[in-house]
């Protein structure tokens, strides 16, 4: 079975790939997007692609639960802002 057939379970840690903040009047950005580690809090019993995270960013944690609209899976390879995928294997 793939990883990308694996469903999430609490616990899990998995890659979320973070918005990035507002682009400043020069262009730059003070945290451009990027992948972040996370924990798996909660799984939708109905949609088990949208879970809840615990984000690991370097300022801090941030909380995405099921009742703010979780995070989706990314299927199409972990580049989507705001979604969830599997670390690939070292």
């Amino acid at each position: 079975m793939s990883e990308a057939t694996v469903p999430p379970t609490v616990g899990r840690t998995v890659h979320y790939v973070s918005h990035g903040t507002p682009l400043r009047s020069d262009g730059s950005q003070a945290f451009p997007s990027a992948c972040r580690a996370a924990t798996v809090t909660e799984v939708d019993p109905d949609n088990s692609g949208r879970v809840g995270l615990t984000v690991t960013n370097p300022t801090g944690f941030f909380f995405h639960p099921l009742d703010a609209g979780g995070s989706v899976h990314d299927e199409s390879g972990g580049q989507l802002a705001g979604t969830w995928h599997w670390p690939g294997r070292a």
